[in-house]
Parts: C-alpha cells; structure tokens; sequence
C-alpha cells in the first residue's frame, strides 16, 4: 500500500495504537516488532478489541479485509506521520538537548498553551516510536506543535528531525551522556546538532541560549532568538532570590516580570528562560507567560520538592548523567538549609569512562558539607572511596530501614534504571 493509500485509511481512522491492549473503537494497530515481542502475532487480538484495521509486515497473521500488509511496519507509521504533519503544514518547534529536554517542553507548552491550540509530546514519547505517534495526533484544530526528540545513537536526531520537520528548534545543551551510544562527547555534539543541520538546509530558526559557546558554534550561520544571563541576550533572565524554588527576573526590550516559579533548583534557570523567549517571539503576554510559568508543577520525578512528615526531598530520580549530576550537587551545596543529606544512584551508559566519570562525583561529594550520603549501584560501590555504598537499590532500602533519617534536606538522584523514586517511602 502506497502513503497515499495508507493516509486516506487514516483519515477515516485517525486513531493509532501499538498496544493490543489498548485498542479504541476503530482505531488503526501497527503491529511493531522489537527484539522481544511481534506485534504482528497481536493483530487479530486488536482487530477483535475493537480496531478497525492492523498495519502488519507478516503475512502469516493476515485476516482477510482487516489487516493492511507493509513491508515495514515501523518505516510504514513513520512515513504516514511525516506525510501527516506536511499535510497539515502548521509550525513545528523541535527541542533536543542532553538535560532538560523535557523539562523545556513541558515549560513552553505551558506558556504556548496559554494562546494556541497546542499538540506537544505527551511524557518522553521521544523516540522513533513515540514522536510519529505524537505526530499523527495533530488535528486541523491545532496551531501549533511542540515535538521533543532524544537520542541514544549517532543519526537519532536526523532521523527524527526528517520525520518531524521542525520549522524551529532549540536544543538545551550538550554534555556527557549515552557515551556507550555516541563513544564520545563530540559524538553527542555532532547528534544533537543534527537538529541545526536540517534548520539550516531548510531555511529554520533556532531558540539560542547565549552563553553556551559549543550551542553557538554549531548554530553559526542560523536565525537564532537567544536567551540567557548576558547583555548580549535578547531575552535576559537571572536568578531573583535564593531557595529551594526558581525566582527569576527576565527582560526583553520593554517587557519583563518577575516569576516565582515550583521549579527546584537554579540550573532551571535557563530552561525557563528557553520558554519565556518562545513565548515572547510567538507572541504571548507577559501576563500569560506569569501564569504559565507561577503554577507549573514538575512531575515524574524530575527536580520535584516533596515534604514528608520526616524529611524535605528533592527528587530528580528520572535521569543522570556526569553533567546533570554536577549542576544538581552544586545547587544543593549552594542551598541553606541544614542538615543535609544525598541519597545517589549509578549514572547508566556511560560505557568505558563510567567509573571514571563516577569518580568525579565522590570527588564533588568529598567537597560538599553533607551530613550523610548514601551512595547505590555497581559503580558507585567499587569506587566509593570510604562513602557508604550498596550494589543496589534495595539494600539502600534495607539500611534506610534500620537507620531511618529525620529533619534532613535530602537530594535523591540516580539514572532512571537505579528506581530511586521507591526510596521515598523510607523517608
């Protein structure tokens, strides 16, 4: 079946599922496959769980009338949502970036929200899977999208920036992560510039943070509306006041305010910053981009404050790596409060240079005044260097057991295999 074809099925069916379980009244089922599971041996299941048609790649699951044969099932949805976006042809905004990539999204979907009919990426529906089926949610209502993009491998992002076609695109920095991927830092730069690339054959724009000298480099020759803390900023922010939560000043021209927002932790700073400047170039009010940002809450366990009868956590337990790590550790240091206490995990994929760049981490902790530090994971227990240390998470659960903590400011953090959110309900 040609695209053409394919799309018109869509549009009497302009609900897509990749789960068997999850198969709405005449929606169409892509039978996707990976190194564990066929989808394909699930199309009769959707088809009788209310689907009206199932996208297959194997004709041995065939049902005659029923189910549409592709030669790739997944090639097949990403091509449709490609041809989808062109069809509608509204602005797309791409956001890429090492660390607070979904942060940023979530940020300026807030404050685009606040004037447009928005589609943004639901959760971390980042992926070849997760932004086609973002992508094909798109209605003629819409406005405006927002599309987040991550990437474990060299090629990631052109991949999705081909299927996404952003008009704009920002990418929230660079730094040491999925190095078993990438191999090096250079191999993460030239990835997630991969988003520039394809800006700057299309003739796009860019949301530039000012400061960052590698971003600056790689986005030479780009339109770029930049943000950040020097006078060279178009819109120029700084922090307000010290605390656990984000006060922020910005200015832009004439304009500016002052937002006190629920975002833990000065590295913040320039992911609101990324939203303000959007919001001002797609011309939302001050007034707006206020309320975006003062009730925002994060969630899912990125930079959340949470008071428990015992204790004043911050939970950043959805990610790690060396550069988030660092910025987390020096805004906890900077805070007032007392005691303190860090409860860390592994930093995942980092390939040959994990204990090294773990070493770092006990060498920043050596620095800090803490109280107590736990820290969990392979890593970190071969290289503790006298810090208590655990191989996994549930013997950390076990110790906070036997030694309950009580009246600490604790930072948990940990890359998002470590399950570091179940260290909570010990706290």
């Amino acid at each position: 079946m040609n695209i053409q074809s394919l799309y018109r099925l869509f549009l009497d069916h302009p609900v897509v599922t990749t789960d068997s379980r999850n198969c709405p009244e005449g929606s169409l089922f892509f039978a996707l496959k990976g190194d564990r599971f066929d989808g394909n041996r699930f199309a009769a299941q959707a088809l009788q769980q209310g689907c009206a048609y199932a996208i297959i790649d194997d004709p041995r699951y065939a049902v005659e009338g029923k189910t549409v044969l592709v030669e790739h099932v997944l090639a097949s949805l990403q091509a449709l949502a490609r041809y989808h976006r062109e069809q509608l042809g509204l602005p797309v905004i791409g956001i890429t970036g090492t660390n607070g990539k979904t942060t940023t999204k979530e940020l300026v979907a807030a404050v685009l929200r606040q004037k447009y009919n928005l589609l943004y990426t639901q959760g971390n529906l980042n992926n070849q899977i997760g932004v086609p089926l973002t992508l094909l949610r798109l209605t003629p209502a819409h406005q405006l999208a927002v599309i987040e993009m991550g990437a474990s491998h060299p090629g990631d992002i052109r991949e999705l920036v081909e299927i996404a076609r952003p008009d704009y695109g920002l990418i929230t920095n660079v730094g040491m992560a999925h190095l078993e991927g990438f191999g090096s830092l250079e191999g993460v730069v030239r990835t997630k510039g991969e988003l520039y690339d394809f800006l700057r054959e299309q003739g796009g724009k860019i949301f530039l943070h000012a400061e960052d000298e590698r971003l600056s480099q790689i986005g030479e020759g780009l339109e770029a509306f930049t943000y950040g803390e020097s006078e060279q900023a178009m819109v120029r922010g700084a922090i307000d006041q010290p605390d656990a939560f984000l006060h922020l000043k910005w200015q832009w021209g004439e304009r500016g305010n002052a937002v006190q927002t629920k975002l833990v932790g000065g590295y913040n700073l320039c992911n609101a910053l990324a939203a303000i400047a959007i919001g001002c170039y797609f011309g939302v009010s001050d007034e707006a981009i206020q309320e975006a940002l003062t009730t925002y809450e994060p969630s899912n366990n990125r930079s959340q404050l949470k008071q428990t009868e015992r204790n004043r956590l911050i939970i950043d337990a959805y990610n790690a790596n060396p550069s988030s790590m660092r910025v987390a550790l020096n805004n906890f240091i900077a805070l007032r409060q007392a005691p303190k206490a860090i409860l860390l995990g592994d930093m995942r994929e980092l390939g040959e240079s994990s204990d090294a760049l773990h070493r770092e981490v006990v060498e920043q902790i050596k620095k800090g005044d803490f109280e107590q530090v736990l820290l969990c994971g392979e890593h970190f227990h071969r290289i503790a260097d006298g810090i208590t240390a655990f191989e996994t998470t549930e013997q950390m659960i076990d110790h906070l057991r036997q030694h309950p903590l009580s009246g600490y400011h604790i930072l948990i953090k940990g890359s998002r295999g470590m399950g570091l959110e179940r260290l909570v309900e010990w706290l």
